[in-house]
């Protein structure tokens, strides 16, 4: 699907966004008659710190608004842009400042919900699709936290070690399928069906919960996650308030 077509079938009530190099932003009109803001990185191409900064300005202007209507984040991207200006820039801090803005978003009554319609990897995925509260995907799309050749370099492990890893842990492996066992995405949508009310019924989910451990524990592909991190809040909630020493 074009990005077009999604833009069409998400909202046939009507929508202002205009593109901006490879950035979308405006606004459209849900179903129900609510409004719904709309931002995000396109055509494939990779974030950089420019690019950050305008979408966290974004997100924040949004904030500011005190409107709580939900933000859809639409991703079709490369990786982080790694060029000598960017890292000299400090490239980190600048997706590190966005994955905040959609935080922020979210804590402050913002439903945020990321639609990975295309490609996405390393760190722009990060800041981008999982910094969203619930994020889903299309068919077709292919997300990578790291690829193979990139985790054999960071690892020094061989390609084929890796390639193992990967078939029988999906927490190797890049991959939409993959990604959706581990939890990251919570749901792929029928391409085939009306998009609109595919959306309508994530803005239903409860507002604030993250069970992306719940998820992936019950698909099998973080067995561990949610148990672990429920320990350690419990760990840190019976200390609160202990004398020292």
């Amino acid at each position: 699907m074009t990005l077009d077509d999604i833009l069409a079938g998400l909202f046939p009530n009507g929508r202002k966004i205009k593109t901006t190099g490879a950035m979308i932003a405006g606004e459209a009109t849900l179903p129900d008659g609510g409004p719904i803001h709309v931002l995000g990185i396109t055509q494939g191409q990779p974030l950089g710190v420019d690019e950050a900064i305008v979408l966290a300005g974004r997100l924040v202007e949004i904030v500011q608004t005190k409107d709580r209507a939900p933000i859809l984040f639409l991703v079709d991207s490369a990786s982080q842009r790694m060029s000598k200006r960017d890292e000299l820039l400090g490239l980190s801090e600048y997706l590190s400042h966005l994955a905040k803005a959609l935080l922020l978003a979210e804590a402050e009554g913002h439903r945020t919900v990321g639609l990975l319609y295309g490609g996405s990897a390393a760190g722009a995925f990060i800041a981008t699709a999982l910094a969203t509260g619930t994020l889903v995907a299309l068919p077709g799309a292919h997300p990578a936290v790291m690829d193979l050749p990139s985790m054999a370099r960071v690892t020094k492990l061989p390609i084929d070690v890796l390639k193992a890893k990967a078939e029988a842990t999906p927490v190797f492996a890049p991959g939409l399928d993959n990604m959706v066992q581990t939890g990251g995405i919570h749901a792929v949508w029928d391409e085939h069906a009306p998009l609109a009310p595919q959306l309508a019924a994530v803005l239903q989910r409860p507002h604030g919960q993250d069970d992306r451990g719940q998820i992936g524990a019950q698909r099998g592909g973080r067995r561990k996650a949610a148990e672990l991190a429920e320990r350690v809040v419990v760990s840190a909630t019976s200390h609160q308030g202990a004398p020292n020493g």
